[in-house]
């Protein structure tokens, strides 16, 4: 009898208090107040607009731990922030107050102007042998944060390989609540030297001393972002490009007209859902990205699409696998070397097979590597204590693996990489850094045979 009643009485108490733990976890908490600091420039209500929560907002204790580090790596994400702290301080039993704190990046960079005008690095340090003649340099001013609403202004004049004046302005709101955006830009160009074949799956160009290709972009864009996550982009755009009597005679079908000068209009629409922990380097969450464009030309249409996915996910803290995939498919009026250029240019590049290009109709690609983090270490900096009193780098090892495939109507034995199975493989370190500083150092072999130590990455201003 007295074991029962025991067992009821500790039955009893071990039930009131997972009830109390469960009504403590789940209890609603009220957001009382956002406090931030450290944002010098950037306006309160750009901090705000990338906040899961708001003022007045109930959450349970685990919901606000949750959306708060979503809140961190959404202020980190928007490249306006060195530094990015989401706390919050209890008021009492039902009120807590959120607590940002920031410390903001330089913003303006008169940059001297120095970059490669070929696909990538090692083409330009290999196969066209360092050579100052194919790079391009001069001065950009890059006004990020222009009015504290997170706009960038660009203005550039840029010389040696191309000859090219730049002007671009981006708000990325223009209506109180925050969803629409706008933005401006002209580009106009002249250069001396034009890639206008593809022989061997390689770049085949074209050199004289007088300009031998020439042309102007405008464009306006209207954008919407409903959420912290997705966005909408529609840009109308015009030009005209065209190219030297000595072009022409060599390549007549370089342009899409097939004409010495060619004018259009084009009409662009993306979408894009990106939730990653860390836009430059992501080691857990996915995106989505659809593409389409038309361009309208006398005689030279294209019509196009683009999607891509990466998936990051997390095995260990230390561990991720990163997969992405992408698909090209274009349909021109005629076929001409400007609109066949897939794999080698853009987004559409697979690690091993740097020195090649493939033309065609259409493409598709498949990355998959699995990281590991080796360490990090911070180094002081003596220059720039007060505003910069330490640099921090990360490594990653890696090992990956990549598929791709180009469909071409033409069949083509300059082009013999189209219509069969790319495959490429190899393994990495990686390192990364302020300011979005990404390096891959890769040792990478393809189907052919060729084998390499290959460089990419870069620096986001």
């Amino acid at each position: 009898m007295f074991k029962s009643i025991r067992f009821k009485f500790l039955f009893l108490l071990f039930f009131c208090i997972g009830k109390i733990g469960f009504v403590q976890v789940h209890a609603q908490i009220k957001i009382s107040a956002i406090e931030i600091t450290g944002n010098k420039k950037t306006r309160d209500y750009i901090v705000k607009r990338e906040l899961p929560y708001k003022v007045g907002d109930l959450l349970s204790k685990n919901e606000l731990d949750s959306l708060s580090i979503v809140a961190q790596q959404q202020l980190f994400n928007t490249a306006l922030f060195l530094e990015t702290n989401v706390s919050s301080e209890l008021l009492d039993s039902t009120a807590v107050k959120i607590k940002i704190q920031l410390k903001e990046r330089w913003y303006f960079f008169p940059l001297p102007y120095f970059r490669w005008v070929d696909r990538n690095f090692n083409q330009w340090w290999n196969e066209q042998n360092r050579s100052l003649d194919r790079v391009n340099y001069g001065v950009n001013f890059r006004q990020a944060n222009a009015t504290g609403n997170n706009d960038k202004l660009t203005v550039g004049y840029i010389t040696g390989y191309t000859h090219q004046a730049i002007v671009r302005y981006q708000m990325p709101f223009i209506d109180k609540q925050l969803k629409y955006g706008m933005g401006l830009g002209w580009a106009q160009f002249n250069q001396k030297e034009v890639n206008y074949a593809t022989l061997g799956n390689k770049q085949v160009f074209l050199r004289t001393e007088n300009v031998i290709r020439e042309g102007y972009r405008g464009n306006a864009n209207l954008t919407y972002r409903p959420n912290l996550f997705e966005r909408h982009a529609l840009q109308v755009g015009f030009g005209k490009e065209s190219i030297s009597d000595t072009a022409f005679a060599i390549a007549p079908n370089f342009l899409p007209n097939h004409k010495k000068s060619f004018s259009y209009i084009d009409l662009n629409w993306s979408y894009s859902k990106v939730r990653f922990d860390y836009n430059a380097y992501p080691t857990k969450g996915a995106s989505t990205e659809i593409a389409l464009s038309q361009r309208f030309s006398k005689e030279s249409n294209l019509s196009a699409i683009q999607f891509r996915q990466i998936v990051a996910h997390p095995i260990t803290p230390n561990k991720f696998i990163l997969a992405e995939s992408l698909t090209i498919g274009r349909t021109m009026q005629q076929s001409n070397y400007s609109d066949r250029k897939l794999m080698g240019y853009g987004l559409m590049q697979m690690n091993g097979l740097d020195y090649y290009v493939v033309d065609g109709n259409a493409a598709t690609l498949f990355k998959a590597a699995i990281h590991q983090r080796i360490g990090s270490y911070t180094v002081e900096n003596p220059l720039t204590k007060k505003f910069l009193p330490s640099v921090k780098y990360t490594f990653w090892i890696k090992a990956f693996t990549q598929l791709g495939y180009v469909y071409s109507q033409e069949k083509n034995k300059a082009n013999p990489l189209a219509n069969s199975l790319l495959r490429t493989a190899g393994i990495g370190v990686d390192l990364i850094s302020i300011y979005d500083f990404v390096l891959n150092v890769e040792y990478s072999i393809n189907q052919l045979g060729d084998k390499g130590l290959y460089l990419h990455g870069g620096i986001n201003f």
